[in-house]
């Protein structure tokens, strides 16, 4: 299978993240809307982003805690296609939205940010039912000094799952993503920061090899 892509948009106004898809949308095929924009607008921002492309993949990052039954079915109510637990809640929180999902036929990912002995907790995801996991290096952990994608990389080597990975992707990395077996490649500042997303966008597409 190919590779998708998909972008996280972590711009705060549902205008914003929908002037970005108007230029960008054609090249991916999941659409993120990230954390800090669901708190600032609401699941009305989800409702809004599936109505203007109901043929994309709607991922809404709502990195549950806890009430994962709840706040699952909230997202896909909403219009998610895809929705986040955290890795680091406890089990019945996961398997929770994992219920939901079901219900729904939606798909929960275990978002692995913050996880540390990711081997382990990989083992007990799977048997939780999630649909894949995340493999997530977070802005913060970004912005210390000798932060590397490679960590990441190797986990999902080793996962036995289907999982995506998120943390710095760009043109020069989203190579060595796919040659991790990732299913799917997230891309964040690399497309909305950049003075052309639509190029950036395109640029990273043209970069996953298997097309076609």
């Amino acid at each position: 299978a190919i590779m998708k892509l998909q972008v996280a948009i972590d711009l705060l106004s549902t205008a914003d993240a929908l002037t970005l898809l108007n230029k960008v949308a054609d090249h991916v095929d999941v659409i993120e809307l990230g954390t800090p924009l669901i708190k600032q607008q609401g699941l009305s921002v989800v409702t809004n982003v599936k109505a203007a492309y109901p043929n994309k993949l709607v991922f809404a990052d709502m990195k549950t805690m806890d009430a994962g039954e709840l706040e699952a079915d909230l997202a896909f109510k909403a219009g998610a296609d895809i929705m986040t637990v955290l890795a680091t809640a406890g089990d019945s929180t996961i398997a929770g939205a994992v219920k939901a999902g079901k219900a729904h036929n939606k798909a929960v990912v275990a978002d692995m940010i913050g996880v540390a002995d990711k081997p382990a907790r990989l083992q007990q995801l799977k048997a939780l039912g999630v649909s894949w996991v995340e493999l997530h290096a977070g802005l913060d952990e970004q912005a210390q000094a000798g932060y590397s994608i490679d960590s990441l990389l190797a986990a999902g080597r080793d996962a036995g799952m289907p999982f995506s990975v998120a943390g710095g992707i760009n043109a020069d990395r989203i190579g060595g993503v796919e040659a991790a077996g990732a299913t799917i490649a997230v891309a964040g500042a690399a497309i909305y920061a950049a003075k052309d997303p639509a190029a950036a966008a395109k640029k990273l597409r043209d970069s996953i090899q298997k097309q076609g």
